[in-house]
């Protein structure tokens, strides 16, 4: 009886840390359903939420502020390598930062702890898929903490005065970025 207990509670942990696991990379499922950045203010229409600011790195070591981005629409992109989820989206990224990267923002921030995931791993990840979206390293965890990122992958659409417009949460597909992009920038 005791080590039917015992395979149960051995079972249940696993089938727990496997939901929490699956929790922290978003899920697995493309996110059509943006939820939006403002909220509305009574009589006088919409009110603009601004963005957060914060620093991160390109792999040079080069650094950027969200707020250097401004005077175009911003795609800003939280993932992870280790992510499968965020790896599921990243080719519809490039191919649309391919068509559209001269008229927006693609601003895809590698959540850097420098443990699980460190600027040399997610840079050979992007170099080894041959991506050629700009990458910038969080490497103080103050770019996913001014956004409150809990799960990955998480993208938001920021105009160019650097208002947040909507976020998603989870794959986003080709089609759905896509959708965002005209639904907010054009």
């Amino acid at each position: 009886m005791i080590r039917i207990k015992s395979i149960k509670s051995i079972i249940c942990l696993l089938l727990l840390s496997a939901l929490l696991l699956l929790a922290a990379c978003g899920g697995g499922a493309d996110s059509s359903a943006m939820e939006s950045g403002s909220e509305s203010s009574g009589s006088t229409g919409e009110e603009k939420q601004p963005a957060p600011d914060f620093t991160v790195y390109d792999e040079a070591g080069k650094e950027y502020r969200l707020s250097d981005f401004r005077g175009k629409g911003t795609v800003l992109n939280f993932w992870a390598s280790w992510c499968g989820p965020c790896k599921n989206e990243m080719p519809d990224f490039d191919v649309i930062y391919k068509e559209l990267g001269d008229k927006y923002n693609f601003v895809m921030v590698n959540l850097t702890d420098g443990k699980t995931e460190t600027v040399e791993t997610a840079s050979a990840f992007i170099k080894e898929k041959g991506y050629s979206f700009p990458v910038y390293y969080d490497t103080s965890g103050a770019a996913g903490a001014a956004f409150s990122v809990y799960s990955i992958p998480t993208t938001y659409f920021i105009d160019a005065e650097g208002n947040v417009l909507a976020y998603a949460s989870g794959t986003l597909s080709g089609e759905t970025l896509r959708e965002g992009i005209e639904q907010f920038f054009d």
